[in-house]
C-alpha cells in the first residue's frame, strides 16, 4: 500500500475494520442480552394477551410519566428532536445514500443539501445543549458516567466534521473528509461497548418489560 493517504485509509482499511468491529460487537451484545432472558418462567400466565401488553409498553414508555414530565420536559423534547435531526442528516444526504447503496444495494430519494445542512446544525446545537445540561445539572451530573460524555462527544464529532467538510472550513476538503470518516469509524468502534447500544436495546427492553408485567397480570 504505497503512498496511502489519510483519505485512502479512512475509505479503505479503517472503514472495513470499524464496520467489522461494529457488526460483531452489536451481535455479541444482542446475543448476550438474549442469553440473559433464557431462563424459563414456570409461573402461570395471569392474562392471555401479554404480547399486546408488550407492544403497549413500547408506546407508553416512550414518554415519561406525567408526574415527571414537568421536571424533565427540556430533556425529553430536545432528546427526541436531536435524534430526529440526526437521522434526517444521516439517512437523506445524497452522499450518505450512495454509501448505504454500496453496502446494501438499495437507495432512496435524498433531500436538498440546504435542508440537510440545517438539520445537521440543529442536531449539533441540541446535542451540545444536552451535553452542557448534563455537565451542569446537579442530578444529571451525579448519575452520569464517563460513558455518557464520551458517547456524546463521539456522536458530535462526525456531525461537526461533516459540517466543516461540507462548508469547506478548516483543512483542505480531502483532509476534512478523511477526518469526518475517521470520526464516524471511531464512533462505530465505540458503539457496541457503550450506552449508544440503546438504539438497539431500548424498544426490545420496553417490550420485554410489558410482556413480563402482562404475564403476571400487572398493568405496565
Amino acid at each position: 500500500m504505497e503512498n496511502m493517504t489519510l483519505l485512502d485509509f479512512a475509505r479503505g482499511p479503517g472503514l472495513q475494520w470499524a464496520l467489522w468491529i461494529f457488526c460483531l460487537g452489536v451481535l455479541w451484545r444482542i446475543v448476550g442480552a438474549m442469553y440473559l432472558l433464557g431462563t424459563k418462567d414456570l409461573s402461570k400466565h395471569r392474562r392471555k394477551h401479554y404480547v399486546r401488553d408488550g407492544l403497549r409498553a413500547v408506546v407508553t414508555r416512550s414518554a415519561p410519566a406525567e408526574a415527571f414530565e414537568q421536571k424533565i420536559r427540556f430533556q425529553h423534547i430536545t432528546g427526541y428532536l436531536w435524534h430526529i435531526a440526526l437521522f434526517i442528516s444521516v439517512l437523506f444526504f445524497a452522499p450518505h445514500i450512495l454509501f448505504f447503496e454500496s453496502l446494501f444495494g438499495i437507495s432512496w430519494p435524498h433531500l436538498p443539501n440546504t435542508f440537510i445542512l440545517i438539520s445537521a446544525a440543529v442536531a449539533a446545537a441540541l446535542l451540545i445543549a444536552l451535553f452542557i445540561r448534563r455537565a451542569t445539572h446537579p442530578v444529571q451530573r451525579l448519575i452520569s458516567t464517563p460513558d455518557d460524555y464520551i458517547s456524546m462527544i463521539l456522536v458530535l464529532l462526525p456531525i461537526l466534521t461533516g459540517l466543516a467538510a461540507f462548508a469547506h472550513i478548516g483543512f483542505r476538503y480531502e483532509t476534512m473528509l478523511a477526518l469526518h470518516l475517521l470520526s464516524v469509524e471511531l464512533m462505530l468502534i465505540w458503539y457496541p461497548f457503550s450506552k449508544l447500544m440503546h438504539a438497539f436495546m431500548t424498544f426490545p427492553a420496553r417490550y420485554q418489560t410489558g410482556t413480563f408485567f402482562g404475564h403476571r397480570g400487572v398493568k405496565a
